[in-house]
């Protein structure tokens, strides 16, 4: 008889891919690849429409088959915070986020084992980030987990410490890291998606949006600083936030409105266009749980900028320029480690070659068998 693995998988499907939906894919796809012989995979949705639960299908062969519960996400969600969990029969459930069926249960008696992922503690440390409902849902399930999760996945040991100070695991916790989209590299047809993106020849390529945690604001005001480098900044994210435009904060920041320009949300092919022929990445986010996109930068070999945050130099392992954080000068800082790239391209060309080598650091395969590995032991 095969042991199977139930993957909660419904985080793939979001009205805008993030992180979560993205990791959620990524290591579903590696764990059925990384299955041990003996062993198989199973998918966990909600009561998605057809259309969707195909797409999800479609988008993990290999699948053994995809449970569609009766309750559709946010009913579920709200079901499982509330600890109302029908049969989910006994063995192994893994979670790529905290929506996860946790339950009482006997490890040694049913064979019954929940794992789930906390990607970061930015519901506790930056709560104006979210929504109150979405921090009211995160706290109540981490609170779940720690009563009745066997293991707990985190990205870095960065965020194995900040858990520390919220609830206390005791030894459940597990550091297993993301990696970048299988499906993210340059297309044949660059050329032509560089042109219909309007890419100028060079640029300093972000991320984020205008959340004063993200550090786009700081990071604008020092590129409208005397001295500072002056090549079009582009920003991976929307336009604005709130009552916030990015207009208007290149206007503050004595920049001509041409200058900054938001380029959404891009599939991947275009991301690695973009990722690709940036002049330098900069990650000014004052707190993460990973720093996916440094990886992703990396591995084209585009130097990169990045906070002093924990969890970004733990990822980046000294292959990016650090700058500290704080809120005296922070965008000046940046716009000079962004200046000391630009104006050294013996520098600039060292810096691809070792972030290059640092992204090869990180593999879902890895990860996915870290996974198996982890409920093995359990």
């Amino acid at each position: 008889m095969a042991t199977t693995l139930r993957v909660i998988v419904d985080q793939m499907v979001t009205p805008l891919p993030n992180g979560i939906s993205r990791y959620a894919e990524e290591m579903t796809r590696a764990l059925i690849q990384t299955a041990p012989n003996g062993c198989a995979v199973e998918g966990v949705v909600s009561a998605l429409p057809p259309e969707k639960v195909a797409a999800v299908e479609a988008s993990l062969p290999g699948l053994e088959r995809l449970h569609r519960t009766t309750l559709a996400r946010r009913e579920l969600a709200a079901a499982w915070q509330l600890g109302i969990v029908p049969s989910f029969g006994s063995g192994m459930i893994h979670s790529p986020s905290l929506l996860a069926p946790l339950h009482r249960h006997e490890r040694e008696f049913d064979a019954t084992q929940i794992v789930v992922t906390i990607h970061d503690t930015l519901v506790w440390t930056h709560p104006k980030s979210f929504t109150p409902t979405n921090v009211a849902w995160h706290k109540a399930m981490l609170k779940r987990a720690r009563k009745h999760a066997d293991a707990i996945v985190v990205p870095t040991h960065a965020v194995a410490e900040q858990l520390t100070e919220i609830a206390d695991f005791g030894d459940r916790v597990r550091v297993i890291p993301g990696a970048v989209a299988s499906g993210l590299a340059v297309p044949i047809d660059a050329d032509w998606r560089a042109n219909r993106l309007n890419l100028p020849s060079e640029y300093i390529l972000t991320v984020g949006s205008l959340d004063p945690r993200r550090g786009i604001t700081s990071l604008i005001h020092g590129l409208g600083g005397v001295g500072a480098p002056d090549l079009p900044v582009l920003v991976l994210g929307p336009d604005t936030w709130g009552e916030l435009s990015l207009a208007v904060v290149a206007d503050e920041a004595g920049l001509a409105e041409d200058h900054v320009r938001a380029l959404g949300y891009l599939s991947d092919e275009d991301l690695a266009v973009v990722l690709d022929r940036a002049s330098v990445f900069v990650y000014p986010s004052l707190q993460e749980g990973f720093g996916l996109p440094l990886i992703e930068a990396f591995s084209f070999g585009t130097p990169v900028v990045h906070s002093d945050d924990p969890a970004l130099m733990e990822v980046a392992g000294g292959a990016g320029i650090a700058v500290e954080r704080g809120k005296k000068g922070y965008g000046e800082r940046l716009a000079d480690a962004v200046s000391s790239v630009l104006s050294d391209s013996e520098r600039a060309g060292r810096m691809s070659i070792v972030g290059q080598d640092r992204a090869r650091a990180f593999s879902w395969r890895d990860s996915a068998e870290r996974v198996w590995a982890l409920h093995a032991d359990l």
